[in-house]
C-alpha cells in the first residue's frame, strides 16, 4: 500500500481522486504512522506541529514532581506508552488538518469550475459570443497577440467534424486568457486557455469529467492550462482535446 499511497499522494492532497480512492487513502493515513508522517512533510506543517508541541510541553517543576513519585529506575513501558500516545496524537492532528485542507481545495475547485461554466454559458447566451469570428485558425490565433500574455497553437480542422467559430478574451479571477468556441453538430464547445500558474484550481485529474450538466476535460501543455467544456458527449470533447494536444506539440 505504501508505494501506491506515495504515487497518488499529490492527487489526494489536491482532491483529484475519485471518491472511493479518496476514502481508501484517507483511511490508510489514519491507520499508518509512516504514511501520515510522509503527508506531514509534503504539506509542510512541521512548524505548526512543533509549535503545538511546545505549547503543551510540561514545565520543569511538573517534571520534578512526577520523577519524585516514580521509581528511580526508568520504566521502559512508560516510555513506550508515551511514544504510542504521541504517535496517535500526531496521526489525529494530521488527519484533522488534511480533512480541512482537502475540503478547502475542493471548494476552491468547485468555485473555479462553476466560474468557467458561467463563462461558457454567458458566451453562448450573448448576441456576440466571440470577439473575432472566423473559422480560419490563421485569423483567430493572431488576433490574441498583444491581448493575452501568451501564445498557443490551433489545430487544422479540415476533414474533421469540428468547426472553429471564433474566440474572445476571458477572465478567470481577473487574469486574462483565451476562450475559443468550436461547433460539433448542434453543440458548442468552449476551450479556455490560461497560464497554468494563474489557474491552479482548474486541475482535476485526467480524462473527461462532469460538472453539473456539462462534460469537461482539463490538461496542461507548455505552462498553459486548457479546459474544454460543453453539453456535448464526452467522446466529442476527447476528440477535440486530442486535436488541441497535437497542435500544441507541433
Amino acid at each position: 500500500m505504501a508505494d501506491e499511497f506515495t504515487a497518488k499522494l499529490d492527487a489526494y492532497l489536491d482532491g483529484e481522486l475519485p471518491a472511493t480512492e479518496m476514502k481508501a487513502i484517507d483511511a490508510h493515513v489514519r491507520g499508518c504512522s509512516s504514511c501520515a508522517a510522509d503527508v506531514l512533510g509534503r504539506v509542510q506543517i512541521k512548524r505548526a506541529l512543533q509549535s503545538a508541541g511546545k505549547r503543551y510541553q510540561p514545565s520543569s517543576e511538573f517534571r520534578q514532581r512526577v520523577r519524585a513519585q516514580i521509581a528511580r529506575r526508568p520504566n521502559p513501558w512508560a516510555s513506550r506508552a508515551w511514544m504510542a500516545a504521541s504517535a496517535v496524537l500526531a496521526i489525529l492532528l494530521i488527519a484533522g488538518w488534511l480533512n480541512t485542507y482537502i475540503a478547502r481545495e475542493r471548494m476552491n475547485q468547485e468555485d473555479a469550475f462553476s466560474e468557467v461554466a458561467d463563462l461558457h454559458i454567458a458566451a453562448l447566451a450573448s448576441a456576440n459570443p466571440v470577439d473575432v469570428a472566423s473559422s480560419d485558425r490563421h485569423t483567430v490565433k493572431p488576433w490574441f497577440q498583444g491581448r493575452i500574455p501568451f501564445t498557443f497553437n490551433l489545430p487544422e480542422l479540415q476533414n474533421t467534424e469540428f468547426t472553429l467559430v471564433g474566440g474572445r478574451i476571458a477572465y478567470l479571477e481577473q487574469t486574462p486568457g483565451a476562450e475559443l468556441i468550436f461547433q460539433v453538430r448542434k453543440h458548442y464547445i468552449s476551450v479556455f486557455i490560461f497560464q497554468e500558474h494563474a489557474a491552479p484550481a482548474l486541475s482535476s485529474g485526467s480524462g473527461v469529467r462532469k460538472h453539473v450538466s456539462f462534460n469537461y476535460e482539463t490538461w496542461t501543455e507548455d505552462g498553459l492550462r486548457y479546459l474544454a467544456i460543453s453539453d456535448t458527449t464526452g467522446e466529442d470533447i476527447s476528440k477535440l482535446t486530442e486535436l488541441l494536444k497535437a497542435a500544441a506539440k507541433s
